[in-house]
């Protein structure tokens, strides 16, 4: 869209299912940039990602090419979303997936240093 412009960033959040830990320090950052790879070729901006073994965060710039719901199902559940690649991947023994939900807050560039 010409003359748009937008400031929008949100932290996103979502879980494995049934909260298992099963996020590896061996693939994690791996994982990382994957998700880093799907949302930027979905037109946003990644500025942080972290986690644990059970959840993963994402602070990102959003640009207004596609919905929050629609960006969160492409990360989590598309063709080719982060549980297949951690399925095909054989990182882990049982079948992989993550949460239905995920939550997402919005922020203002000078909140970042309470992230």
């Amino acid at each position: 869209m010409a003359n748009t412009y937008t400031q929008i960033y949100i932290h996103g959040v979502f879980a494995i299912k049934y909260r298992d830990a099963v996020i590896s320090k061996s693939w994690k950052e791996d994982l990382y940039k994957y998700i880093t790879g799907i949302v930027q070729s979905s037109g946003h901006k990644l500025l942080a990602t972290g986690g644990s073994f059970d959840y993963v965060h994402l602070l990102f710039g959003m640009r207004p090419v596609q919905s929050l719901s629609g960006l969160m199902q492409t990360i989590k559940n598309n063709s080719s979303n982060s549980s297949n690649w951690i399925n095909d991947s054989k990182f882990v023994r049982e079948y992989f997936s993550w949460q239905e939900g995920y939550s997402a807050f919005s922020y203002k560039d000078k909140e970042f240093s309470s992230i």
